[in-house]
This record gives C-alpha cells, structure tokens and sequence, in this order.
C-alpha cells in the first residue's frame, strides 16, 4: 500500500533558508523538555522564549535560530513526545490497537504532554499558520501508526486490501479521527478513565462497528 504518509519526519526540522553551525541534538533536547516544563508552570500567555532559554541554558539566540517563535517552538515539543509512540507487532489487530490506545492515554495523562496539547490546540481556533503546523508535526506524522497498524493487519488476513488505492488516504484519516478523536475526548475533555476495560470495549466497537460482534 502507497503512502505519502509512509516515512514522516523524524523530528522538528531546521528552519529552511537558515545556514551556520549544526544543530545539537542535546540542545535541542534540552530546549524542548524546558518547554514543556516551562508550558506546565506558567501556562500558554505567560510563556515566552526567554523563559525557555533561561531553563534549558542555552542563548536566546539559538532558541531563535531553530524556532521563529513560540507557537513553533511549543509544537514541535509536543510533537517530540508523540515521536515516542510505537506500535509493537502483538499478533492481532486488535491487540495491536488495544496497545497504542493505551501507550497513547498512558502519554496524555503526563501533565507534560497533557497541558502542552491543550494550549496548542486552543491557539490554534484563532491562529491558522499553528493548525497547519500541528498538522504537519503531529497529526500527519502520527498517522504513520495507522498506516502501520492496516499493513499489518492486511498482510496477516485481517483486513481487505484497498480495492480503490486513491481512498487509502481518505480511510487512513478516518481511522486516525476514530481513534484520536475518541481518546483525546475521552482523557481530557471527559476526563474518564482510559483503562484496559474501555479499550477492549472500544477496540470491540472499531472492529464490528454499531452492530456490535458477531454472536453477541
């Protein structure tokens, strides 16, 4: 199955146009985790690029090198923490699914990654350069997972092949929205548990859809 969505990018990337010494991963890491940290303590409005610079050590300057502001700069930390995310071959499609629902509620109950995800998100109603940039720096890069996850599932007999290859896309986006759309409901907006049971229930649900499973 083709895939533009088959090798995304590893991790925020280097303004284009911008020339000089390498980037250091360290700094880089550093920078992103003062970030976060940072986004926990005082929240979106009281966040700024000094800050950050000031608790991750590094020169002003060099924050500004690798990031033109803060709205990127909050994205690709977040984006960095869902960088993490995996998806181990269990054996099943719905263990696979089971799993990285879980790894991802596991990731959205960090205060880290919780807060961050809240304010870019709220942000972004009113900013439309940060929607497209959390689009390209997290959602579309997450969608590696799904595309992941079909493969396998197709390959082992559990899922049909794509009959027409133009909707792998489109059906691709809607598995991602399912899943996404639901744990982030159910974690932060709901604030429910996210726990074994309601997986194996909701993974039921995404497998047999509204009909609910076969015999029962």
């Amino acid at each position: 199955m083709v895939s533009a969505m088959r090798n995304p990018s590893p991790g925020p990337s280097s303004p284009p146009g911008r020339t000089g010494r390498p980037r250091s991963a360290a700094a880089d890491a550093a920078i992103l985790a003062a970030t976060r940290e940072a986004l926990v303590e005082l929240g979106w409005s009281k966040l700024t690029m000094g800050d950050v610079s000031a608790r991750a050590g590094v020169a002003k300057t060099t924050l500004y090198r690798r990031w033109a502001g803060k709205n990127e700069l909050v994205v690709d930390a977040v984006a960095e923490l869902f960088d993490a995310l995996e998806l181990p071959d269990r054996g099943s499609l719905e263990a696979d699914i089971e799993h990285v629902v879980l790894q991802f509620a596991q990731l959205l109950g960090r205060p880290e990654a919780r807060t961050a995800l809240m304010a870019v998100v709220a942000e972004s109603t009113r900013d439309p350069a940060l929607r497209d940039r959390i689009r390209s720096a997290i959602v579309d890069r997450q969608k590696r997972l799904v595309v992941l996850g079909r493969e396998r599932a197709q390959a082992r007999g559990e899922l049909p092949y794509e009959e027409d290859e133009s909707l792998t896309g489109h059906t691709t986006d809607l598995i991602f929205d399912v899943i996404a759309g639901t744990v982030v409901h159910r974690a932060l907006v709901s604030c429910e548990p996210v726990d074994e049971l309601w997986v194996a229930a909701f993974t039921t649900l995404l497998m047999h859809g509204l009909r609910g499973a076969p015999g029962a």
